[in-house]
């Protein structure tokens, strides 16, 4: 009998692989955008500013073609430690990649904070791909003069028209970047989504819960590690320890909350979704720590996928 190669054995000849990487101004939409493209959530949203920090890879088969999508922090000018850190880990995508995605939210066109992103694409493995967001959120009369500028701007391979909300414009813009991508081999298993272990997973799902609750009220410099993760025997229950580290004893009291309600719904939010992600039972204990300068702390960079700038 004559066996039939699988897909992930497919000749180079056959397949398709590559690194695209999302870039833009902060709060334009790229993890919503990668969540879109991808088909499912793996990267958290939240209307908190530089809400990621991390690269994380999104990954959508398109047919023969495995589009590895990175999500990036927002870019702009940084001024303290943590924000040189994702701003560089931000451009390090862009060099990698082998193809960029310039995003631009439609309400805010071509503002100071995009021309920032815009003036930095250079050297890049192939001109860059300009992505329009919130089109539904804007009148169609203001958008040709807006593309026209962008245009003028910079040379784009191609622009594309989207809501990332909606998904309007989506599977042409995924279809388009996936006939894009160098010839070879997938560079990940075929039902994989994303690059990210459940424990990073879990720590980004709890921070996504902390912001959505206490953005107002919080610095986005609070962060969470996923210190234990212990499974049943048959894998159906999952205990979770976490720790929420603050910079102040007085943001320690506003995550806890009055008679700890606070972080109560905080856990309780996250434990949901994380039960739905990893199809178990999930018991999740939350933990704040005051440590006021761990945004000088090398480790907590490590466990953020961060490099430690010097």
């Amino acid at each position: 009998m004559t066996e039939t190669a699988s897909p992930a054995d497919a000749t180079a000849a056959t397949t398709r692989a590559g690194f695209v990487a999302i870039l833009g101004a902060p709060n334009v939409g790229k993890s919503t955008l990668l969540n879109q493209l991808v088909g499912t959530k793996v990267s958290i949203v939240s209307p908190k500013v530089q809400t990621t920090r991390r690269r994380i890879i999104g990954i959508s088969m398109q047919g023969e073609a495995q589009v590895l999508f990175v999500d990036t922090p927002g870019i702009f000018t940084p001024k303290k430690r943590l924000e040189r850190a994702m701003v560089q880990a931000a451009w390090a995508a862009a060099s990698d990649a082998d193809l960029c995605l310039f995003l631009v939210d439609a309400k805010r066109g071509l503002d100071a904070a995009g021309r920032t992103v815009l003036e930095g694409l250079t050297g890049l493995k192939s001109p860059p791909i300009l992505v329009v967001n919130k089109i539904d959120l804007v009148p169609a009369a203001k958008l040709l003069p807006m593309i026209k500028e962008l245009n003028d701007a910079r040379d784009f391979a191609a622009t594309f028209l989207v809501s990332a909300e909606t998904g309007s414009g989506c599977p042409e813009l995924l279809a388009d970047v996936a006939a894009r991508l160098p010839e070879g081999p997938w560079l990940f298993p075929e039902d994989q989504l994303s690059d990210l272990s459940n424990r990073a997973i879990a720590a980004e799902i709890t921070r996504e819960k902390l912001f959505h609750q206490l953005h107002q009220e919080l610095p986005y410099s609070a962060t969470v590690e996923t210190e234990a993760w212990t499974e049943s025997a048959n894998g159906r229950e999952i205990r979770i320890d976490q720790v929420i580290y603050v910079q102040r004893p007085s943001q320690k009291g506003i995550v806890l909350g009055k008679g700890g309600r606070q972080i109560k719904a905080i856990g309780e939010a996250a434990r949901l979704e994380l039960e739905d992600i990893l199809e178990a039972r999930v018991h999740l204990f939350l933990f704040v720590k005051v440590r006021e300068r761990w945004q000088d702390d090398a480790e907590r960079y490590g466990e953020m996928g961060l490099d430690f700038p010097r």
